[in-house]
């Protein structure tokens, strides 16, 4: 059981192994970007596009590769347009056309097979000859079917219907109106050579892709270019002037406007210059009027200082005169009380003493008193002493008051009160 296990796994992969040996001279691989062409013993034959794989059989099969990339022919093509004046007569104009050409090889099968037995049969150095010659005689033919300026303008240029110029076979295709309105979006240039190398191209097995124009020079292009870059360059000195004048006149109107600020901001200076000597002066006369106040203030307290000093001196005389009359007053009364006193104490006889050694000083004062007093003498029959005794009465009172007049007048009493000044 375990040896039939055995062979039958052996089996297995040895026909595992064996069988991609055995299948892989029958399987060859296809790039990308290339064909495969098989053809076997019959004559048929088959096509095959990589990347993938072809299925051949050695010995009965015949394999060929050819490359299915994008040819790129570089033109350089020079002729003359289809210009006509406005006389009617032709005026051609000679210009060069640098363009790239590119080319592939056909889809179908009878295209393929073509291209590797008209194309690709040839040398490589002559298959870029053949590419080159037939694109250039194209383009001649396309650029003597258009004017000067449907090959600078193409997308702008009005459409006209290509006609073969004179001298020109039939040869030339004439591209019908549906079929300029089909490829509107081409370049005029590229829908002529596209439609008078397409035979030639299908002949060879090949195909037109595109055509992409480089350059397209002319003397009439030249000039135009030269003329529209002075323009450009007239036009941008117009701008460069107007930018120019643009900022002379910004940069003058922003001096005038800095001026005006400055005039504005002197006439400010000098306004507020005019206030602050205003203020100024009315400072200096309000520090003249607070000086004048304050001499005045100081000169008021100068005269309360000098009244409050009268007043205190006049208090203090005041005060000494009043001491003064007190004490001579009370020194006064002293004496009167003491005269008053003596004369109590010695009685009569003191007054009778000083009457005798005051008289021959009170008889003339008596007798001018008499005279000036006026005595009336009313008889009186009811009383013992009558009118005589009332007018010696009378009599004894005026010698007493003389007399007590010059007793205080001899005592200098009367004499030093009525001398006494104050001051």
């Amino acid at each position: 059981m375990n040896q039939t296990l055995i062979i039958i796994i052996v089996v297995v992969a040895v026909v595992l192994i064996l069988i991609p040996v055995l299948v892989t001279p029958f399987l060859r691989t296809v790039e990308a970007g290339t064909i495969r062409m098989v053809s076997w013993l019959g004559g048929s034959t088959r096509v095959y596009r990589g990347p993938g794989k072809s299925y051949e059989i050695p010995l009965f099969t015949t394999g060929t590769t050819l490359s299915s990339k994008a040819i790129n022919v570089d033109l350089d093509i020079t002729d003359q347009t289809a210009d006509i004046g406005e006389s009617g007569d032709p005026q051609p104009i000679k210009v060069r056309v640098l363009a790239s050409a590119i080319v592939s090889v056909g889809d179908s099968e009878e295209l393929v097979k073509t291209a590797a037995n008209r194309y690709f049969a040839k040398p490589e150095q002559d298959q870029t000859s053949i590419l080159i010659d037939l694109l250039s005689s194209s383009g001649r033919r396309a650029i003597n079917l258009l004017t000067h300026d449907q090959l600078f303008s193409a997308r702008t240029a009005p459409r006209q219907p290509l006609q073969p110029a004179s001298g020109e076979s039939a040869n030339v295709p004439v591209l019908p109106q549906p079929l300029m309105v089909a490829d509107q979006d081409d370049d005029p240039l590229a829908i002529i050579i596209r439609k008078a190398c397409s035979r030639e191209l299908t002949d060879l097995g090949l195909i037109f892709n595109s055509l992409n124009i480089k350059v397209v020079q002319s003397e009439v292009a030249d000039a135009r270019r030269r003329q529209s870059a002075a323009e450009a360059q007239a036009n941008a000195d117009i701008v460069a002037a107007q930018q120019a004048r643009r900022a002379k006149e910004a940069q003058l109107e922003a001096e005038r406007a800095i001026s005006d600020k400055q005039r504005e901001l002197e006439q400010t200076r000098a306004s507020n210059a005019a206030l602050i000597a205003q203020a100024e002066a009315l400072k200096q006369e309000a520090m003249a009027g607070q000086r004048e106040a304050e001499l005045k203030a100081t000169d008021i307290a100068q005269a309360w200082a000098d009244a409050e000093r009268v007043r205190i001196a006049a208090e203090a005389s005041a005060k000494a005169n009043a001491i003064q009359i007190t004490t001579v007053a009370e020194a006064n009364a002293e004496g009167i009380r003491k005269i008053n006193e003596a004369i109590g104490a010695s009685g009569e006889n003191y007054l009778r003493f000083k009457q005798l050694e005051l008289m021959p000083t009170l008889v003339p004062c008596i007798t001018n008193a008499l005279a000036q007093a006026r005595l009336i003498t009313v008889s009186d029959s009811g009383n013992g002493n009558g009118a005589s005794g009332a007018t010696l009465q009378n009599i004894n009172q005026v010698i007493q008051t003389v007399l007590t007049a010059q007793l205080f007048a001899k005592a200098g009493v009367i004499d030093g009160a009525s001398t006494t000044n104050p001051q």
